[in-house]
């Protein structure tokens, strides 16, 4: 199974009376994950679709923990977001483990979405589950801390590259010699890549174009503002086929979809 902190926001109801929302809340809400996909997860769905982030965090690392053994995965879409789920951990280990042992939800998780899902985690007390996670987590350096409470855990799923490499020092702390992996490369509007070398360190990562996802053009790149001034027929957005080895380019999505548009709401 995969532990992975994953987060749902609200709806927003544009003028003209369409309800909009992010792609993965709308991969949240449909069928298909809750058919396909869910049972992939430690996390229950209610617990996702919790609006309240707080309760959410605090019940999907209650359930990681209750399946620490069954745990293969442990990541979020972001590095950010990871280190941000690990400093609560800290915080609340305590409490999570006083769940564990006797076997009950404290009583400030009000989501009844949550309640319900975690009625069902937490069938029995657990007392010897909870003196090993606690002994771990008394440990004087929390180093290598995902490894030692999810000891199947074979890699970090977690985008690590681009503005959130500035996270690879504390997860690379905190996940020990785990692989940081990095799967693709998106954007709400398509996905516009794959890192078909995911064991490859996160500075050396690199991402190939799935020219089938989306209509993509390149706009090149130049260092010197009056290089683009002087080669201004250079500056012109190109077609995938037309982009040239050794040169940088921006990507631009030229066209994007929607979907689900009427009555459930439109994914932007």
């Amino acid at each position: 199974m995969k532990l992975h902190l994953q987060f749902n926001r609200p709806e927003i109801m544009t003028p003209s009376g369409f309800r909009t929302r992010s792609i993965l809340t709308s991969i949240f809400m449909s069928k298909y994950f809750e058919t396909h996909e869910s049972s992939l997860y430690t996390s229950p769905i209610a617990t996702i679709l919790c609006l309240d982030s707080k309760q959410s965090m605090y019940c999907q690392w209650l359930c990681g923990l209750v399946h620490r053994n069954e745990v293969v995965s442990v990541g979020s879409i972001f590095g950010s977001i990871l280190v941000r789920g690990i400093k609560f951990l800290e915080d609340y280990w305590k409490e999570l483990c006083s769940n564990i042992r006797t076997g009950q939800l404290s009583d400030w998780i009000s989501d009844t979405g949550c309640r319900n899902a975690l009625s069902m985690v937490l069938e029995k007390q657990n007392p010897e589950l909870a003196d090993t996670i606690e002994d771990i987590c008394n440990a004087k350096s929390w180093e290598g801390i995902i490894k030692k409470l999810w000891p199947g855990t074979k890699y970090i799923d977690a985008t690590v590259t681009g503005s959130m490499v500035q996270y690879v020092p504390m997860l690379e702390f905190y996940c020990g010699d785990l692989p940081l992996v990095s799967k693709c490369y998106a954007s709400s509007e398509c996905d516009l890549g794959i890192n078909i070398k995911p064991l490859s360190n996160p500075c050396d990562t690199s991402y190939t174009f799935i020219p089938n996802m989306a209509y993509f053009e390149f706009l090149p790149m130049h260092e010197d503002s009056e290089e683009v001034r002087n080669k201004k027929e250079e500056s012109e957005l190109v077609d995938l086929v037309n982009v040239k080895p050794g040169r940088f380019y921006e990507p631009t999505i030229s066209c994007f979809y929607t979907i689900n548009a009427g009555r459930d709401g439109i994914m932007i």
